[in-house]
């Protein structure tokens, strides 16, 4: 009796069974997540409530009385919303194209579609605005600085997220009540709209509760496309920051973006609950291969793929090599030195942003594997189980807090014992570890998760102890998810603009930052080196992300 209740335990508990262990394995990444995160985003918040008499609601009602405030939100959910609307349109036919039909190549085509996903912002927007200026190949649409840009880039990132999320359903779906429904005489587009589509649901939802969320903080992208006319609540904090010194105003601005972020974490969690329901319900990955009447989402998948994903980034790379002397190497040979805007070379730059992507790295893949193990667990208890749903909601919670509003937060609490990092190169690689820790969890929960409790149960009933158990049983099984939970930290923390516009130093900035001071300035020169150093960058964070989808596991959904 005895035995069979200490065989069991680990079935319930998770690999090692004691609560106490687990306990102990959540301390350090909450501390973590309390110290960079919740003190940052809560000092930041407070701001906006107090002023040199101390608590006061002024600064916030001013803020929320200005017309130019609710334009400004009116924006950033317009963009949002039309952003979502259009990746759940575009990407539904290419979930069923690229995980429900078998064809050469697809896995290929995969990896190209995943790859704009963790693009560097600031590499996007220079594509899409060599793209759209007066003098690219699309100048004649009029789209530059254009709600129609930015939105275009905004499906450009999450095209990925609602194909990879809609596909790894649909590639599970059973085939039989299709099949039944065509026998009784329902046409294709009946069985899509009565069948398919309701089977589809969660996952649909999911996507475009997560698309949503990036749209509403993308921050990068809408600051180089969107110019003066098109500012969102994100685009604004910076300003109002670095431009006007208005920091209430911007603590302000803070507690609406947490506001719209935390309804859209909200709906993010409660879709992604069903969505992991409706997975754990289906089967085994099932696809055909393609036949004619496949051809309108084939057609629609490779309009996407080659107008809106390849499209811009070939013409940058074209763009790249154009000067003023005719086409050629030179925008490339003036990256090994200095200009008069910016002090530091583009190659120092690039130096700079690896050894800080490796740092965040190793910090965000060290708290992620605590996290994903701890939430891996299986408690029996329903208040166990609301402890383990909470703790995932609050650690997925940097994925939709603007990295501007974590930068923002830093600088105004980290410049103080206990913590007084303000002059440290390591605070940029803290911030980076923040924002990617959210992917690697989502990254590595899957495979952990996926681990047959019976096999921990066999293992214990031999009497290996917990350290055995993870050895043995369960490392072997995380590897097959840490090659792509290390490439998406470093690809993210590559591209990371947002807080680290904030927080790094003139004579030690990252190549983001330097990308963007350069198109900021005038002169055919810096808008070629921008264009150079962003192919750079962008082959560099495509590369990175590539390998890891070759070596990781084939479908892992991210979220």
């Amino acid at each position: 009796m005895n035995r069979s209740r200490a065989v069991a335990l680990p079935g319930r508990h998770g690999v090692g069974g004691s609560p106490w262990l687990w306990a102990l394995a959540a301390v350090v990444p909450v501390g973590f997540l309390l110290a960079f995160f919740a003190w940052p985003v809560t000092a930041l918040v407070a701001r906006g409530f107090v002023d040199e008499t101390g608590f006061t609601l002024r600064g916030v009602s001013d803020v929320l009385a200005a017309p130019r405030t609710w334009r400004i939100v009116r924006q950033t959910l317009t963009q949002a919303v039309a952003g979502t609307v259009m990746a759940v349109l575009l990407g539904v036919p290419g979930a069923y194209v690229l995980y429900r039909r078998r064809f050469p190549g697809r896995r290929i085509l995969r990896a190209v579609v995943s790859v704009p996903f963790v693009l560097p912002t600031v590499v996007v927007g220079v594509a899409f605005r060599s793209l759209l200026t007066a003098s690219g190949p699309l100048g004649w649409l009029g789209w530059e600085e254009s709600l129609a840009a930015i939105v275009a880039a905004l499906v450009f990132f999450n095209y990925s997220v609602v194909v990879r999320t809609v596909g790894a359903l649909w590639s599970r779906l059973d085939p039989r009540a299709e099949d039944a429904a065509r026998t009784l005489g329902a046409s294709r587009l009946r069985v899509l709209a009565t069948v398919t589509l309701p089977a589809l649901a969660p996952a649909i939802a999911s996507a475009a509760a997560l698309t949503f969320l990036f749209c509403a903080s993308a921050f990068g992208v809408v600051l180089v496309l969107g110019g003066a006319s098109y500012g969102t609540i994100e685009t604004e904090i910076w300003y109002q920051t670095t431009q006007l010194l208005d920091l209430p105003a911007a603590a302000a601005l803070s507690i609406l973006q947490l506001v719209i972020v935390a309804a859209s974490l909200a709906v993010a969690n409660a879709t992604r609950a069903r969505q992991e329901r409706a997975l754990s319900l289906s089967g085994h990955p099932v696809d055909a291969p393609l036949r004619r009447s496949d051809w309108p989402a084939v057609a629609v998948t490779a309009a996407v793929v080659l107008g809106l994903l390849l499209l811009p980034l070939l013409n940058l790379v074209a763009r790249s090599f154009v000067t003023a002397d005719g086409p050629g190497w030179g925008n490339y040979a003036r990256l090994g030195r200095p200009t008069a805007q910016v002090t530091v070379s583009v190659w120092q730059a690039l130096a700079n942003s690896v050894v800080v992507a490796l740092a965040a790295t190793v910090l965000a893949v060290s708290l992620g594997l605590l996290v994903s193990y701890v939430l891996s667990r299986r408690p029996s208890s329903a208040a166990g189980q609301r402890v383990l749903r909470g703790l995932d909601a609050v650690f997925m919670l940097p994925l939709g807090v603007s990295a501007v509003t974590v930068g923002f937060g830093f600088l105004i609490t980290l410049n103080r014992p206990p913590l007084d990092l303000r002059s440290s190169w390591v605070l940029i690689p803290i911030a980076q570890a923040m924002v990617a820790l959210p992917l690697v969890v989502r990254t590595l929960l899957p495979t952990l998760r996926a681990i047959d409790p019976r096999l921990h149960e066999a293992a214990a009933s031999l009497g290996a102890g917990p350290g055995r158990i993870l050895r043995t049983i369960d490392a072997p099984l995380v590897l097959r998810g840490l090659g792509l939970a290390v490439g998406f930290a470093v690809s993210t923390s590559l591209g990371e603009f947002g807080a680290t516009s904030f927080l790094a130093r003139p004579d030690r900035p990252t190549l983001p930052v330097v990308i963007f001071m350069l198109i900021g300035r005038p002169g055919a020169e810096n808008v070629g080196m921008a264009m150079a150093a962003s192919v750079v960058l962008a082959v560099l964070t495509a590369g990175v992300m590539a390998v890891a989808e070759w070596i990781g596991p084939r479908e892992v959904t991210w979220w």
